[in-house]
C-alpha cells in the first residue's frame, strides 16, 4: 500500500471518529427523556420519615425525593430537571425544589414556579399501607 492511499484511509477513519464523537452526544440531548416506569416498588417504614423533611431514593433508575409535608402527606417527585436532566435538590426553607444549573424552581406538586424548564417534574405514585410508604 503507497503512502498516500494509507493517509487517506486514516484521514476518512479520523473522521468519522470525530463526526461520530460530536453527532452521539447531541442526538442524546436532543432526544427525549425516558420517562419513570411502573415496575420497580420501593418500600420505606413512616418512622425513617419522621423527624426528616425529605429523602432521596432510586426508583426504576431514577433519581427521586420524597418529601414529608408533615400533616399534608407525603410527595415523591423525579429529581431529574425537564430542562437539561440536572439533578434538583430540596429547600426545606423555601419549600420548593431548585436546580442547580439553570435555577430552574418547582412547586412541591412539580409544577414549574421560574426558569427555562419546559414542562413539570414527573410524579411518582406514593401508597400507604399500615405503617409502611410504598414509592413506585
Amino acid at each position: 500500500m503507497k503512502r498516500r492511499a494509507f493517509l487517506k484511509k486514516m484521514a476518512a477513519a479520523l473522521g468519522l471518529t470525530t463526526l461520530f464523537t460530536f453527532l452521539y452526544p447531541a442526538i442524546r440531548f436532543l432526544s427525549p427523556a425516558k420517562s419513570v416506569g411502573s415496575g420497580e416498588k420501593v418500600t420505606i417504614s413512616k418512622r425513617d420519615l419522621q423527624g426528616v423533611s425529605s429523602m432521596d431514593l432510586i426508583v426504576n433508575n431514577t433519581p427521586v425525593v420524597l418529601i414529608n409535608r408533615g400533616g399534608q402527606g407525603v410527595v415523591a417527585l423525579s429529581r431529574v430537571c425537564t430542562h437539561l436532566g440536572c439533578l434538583v435538590v430540596y429547600s426545606d426553607s423555601r419549600e420548593k425544589l431548585v436546580c442547580p444549573c439553570h435555577a430552574a424552581e418547582f412547586n412541591l406538586e412539580g409544577k414549574v414556579l421560574a426558569g427555562p424548564a419546559p414542562r413539570a417534574l414527573e410524579s411518582i405514585n406514593v401508597t400507604l399501607e399500615g405503617d409502611q410508604i410504598i414509592i413506585g
